[in-house]
């Protein structure tokens, strides 16, 4: 049997590799127990879940194993499953989480039929073949909340993830940098090179090489590095800035294309007014909205007293009065 499993490299590519630790320490444990306890998940003889551990079995012909065969109505709906089977892992970094679930949201799009993952029924996944067509939610909306984040932080992930697989094709190996967090770019420009046409991909690559490595910093707590690796909704704040979009060869020397402007507004060299327009910056405005109902709700789940405490509570609202007061103030206005 074990003669007769194939490995798919696009199915491979969706699972988050393991650390050389992590390696070692499946191994051992499986040459310990002398039988590998998890089963392979298998569908039409290709591996969709255990590739580390055919490749342990492979080195240990020794070593027992079982298979699982599961069935799929497409490679599509098989991608999609392998996303949502990694994303419950609890290693992941925040890069790696965004990625699978701008690749599970992709591959459900094109599935004819989505039968369903662990996370959810049969009839609460079953999708048309664009994907938006549900009895009560879209895919994006049903995405969204299994994994408690916001509708547009779904369709950014999927921009995310279709840029680093972009940028993979100009450059192998980049794709892991960015996704362990080696690299740091702001997504906006990760996803600018899926937009980019074939020529400008190479010049929008090198700039991703200009974000500045991920800094060591202290080791953190437990529940530090919990919250963390399930954060998606981080965007400009813990992103490093990136480089100047002028040191893109011949820049400057011809017109701007719109994803120059993209990246010409993200690395802040050029002001919104001059460049932007209005795709851009109804995703600025997305952005900025998110970011800020984040940032509260963090404030509010580590420090109740805030909301509960009446004192606290008055200086919260007063606080929220002045966002407010702008967002009348928008709508008053008349348009010209």
């Amino acid at each position: 049997m074990k003669e007769s499993l194939q490995i798919d490299p696009e199915f491979q590519s969706k699972i988050p590799p393991l650390t050389e630790e992590e390696y070692h320490l499946l191994e051992e444990n499986i040459l310990h127990d002398g039988v590998v306890l998890n089963p392979l998940i298998v569908w039409n003889g290709y591996i969709i879940d255990g590739h580390n551990r055919f490749r342990i079995i492979q080195d240990h012909p020794e070593i027992k194993y079982t298979i699982f065969e599961k069935e799929f109505t497409d490679r599509y709906a098989a991608i999609a499953w392998i996303c949502c089977n990694q994303l419950g892992r609890r290693n992941l970094t925040p890069q790696q989480k965004k990625y699978l679930i701008g690749q599970r949201y992709e591959a459900e799009k094109l599935t004819t039929n989505f039968n369903g993952n662990r996370f959810t029924l049969v009839d609460e996944s079953r999708c048309s073949q664009n994907g938006n067509t549900y009895k009560a939610e879209r895919t994006c909306e049903r995405i969204a909340r299994e994994n408690n984040i916001s509708k547009n932080t779904v369709l950014r992930a999927e921009s995310f993830a279709k840029g680093v697989d972009a940028a993979d094709e100009v450059e192998p190996g980049i794709k892991k940098e960015i996704l362990s967090g080696i690299l740091r770019p702001k997504d906006i420009t990760v996803a600018a090179i899926a937009k980019a046409s074939p020529k400008e991909r190479p010049a929008l690559v090198e700039q991703l090489r200009q974000s500045k490595p991920m800094r060591n910093k202290e080791p953190k707590s437990t529940e530090e590095q919990s919250s963390v690796k399930t954060e998606l909704e981080v965007t400009e704040e813990s992103e490093v800035q990136a480089e100047p979009v002028s040191k893109l060869p011949d820049f400057q020397t011809r017109p701007m294309t719109e994803i120059q402007k993209i990246l010409a507004i993200s690395s802040g060299m050029e002001s919104a007014e001059e460049l932007a327009d209005e795709s851009t910056m109804f995703y600025e405005l997305e952005d900025a909205i998110t970011t800020m109902i984040r940032r509260c709700r963090r404030c509010f789940e580590s420090y109740p007293g805030l909301l509960n405490k009446k004192s606290y509570r008055r200086r919260v609202l007063k606080i929220f009065k002045e966002a407010t007061q702008f967002i009348q103030k928008i709508e008053q206005e008349e348009p010209t």
